[in-house]
């Protein structure tokens, strides 16, 4: 009687995948290094510093510029744009508000020619130091 063998049981086909993830990791580092690159123009700009929490410090002066085109500093009306640069360089020459910081905060529907000019009055006005309002921008989705 012949005696037979046991045949070998099939290896089982599996697929390396680990070299696989590390080339598609490989992408994604240099797709993050490169894209913020190419969303920018080659253009030469000196940009300028910003200090965010600067407006968080109660101790600015607030010129406000509504959509119907009413002007206030701080809480005191004013009449026009032509009053904005004497009341408030009234205001920046008394001693402890010199070289105060002055908070723009026009409405987002004015035209950009109206904000500028508020700018404008406000530089004429003595304001060195100038920041403009905006409003925190949340990602709730309804």
């Amino acid at each position: 009687m012949k005696h037979r063998q046991p045949q070998p049981a099939p290896l089982p086909a599996r697929i390396n995948v680990t070299p696989i993830i590390d080339v598609a990791l490989v992408l994604v580092i240099i797709l993050l290094v490169t894209a913020p690159m190419m969303a920018m123009s080659n253009l030469p700009v000196n940009l300028p510093g910003a200090h965010a929490r600067d407006t968080e410090r109660a101790g600015f002066i607030s010129l406000t510029m509504t959509a119907d085109g009413r002007l206030a500093l701080d809480d005191a009306s004013l009449a026009g744009l032509a009053e904005v640069a004497p009341r408030l360089r009234e205001r920046l020459q008394q001693g402890r508000d010199a070289g105060r910081l002055v908070v723009v905060r026009a409405d987002a529907t004015l035209p950009h020619a109206a904000v500028t000019r508020l700018l404008d009055a406000a530089r004429e006005g003595g304001a060195v130091n100038l920041g403009i309002a905006t409003a925190q921008i949340t990602d709730v989705k309804p």
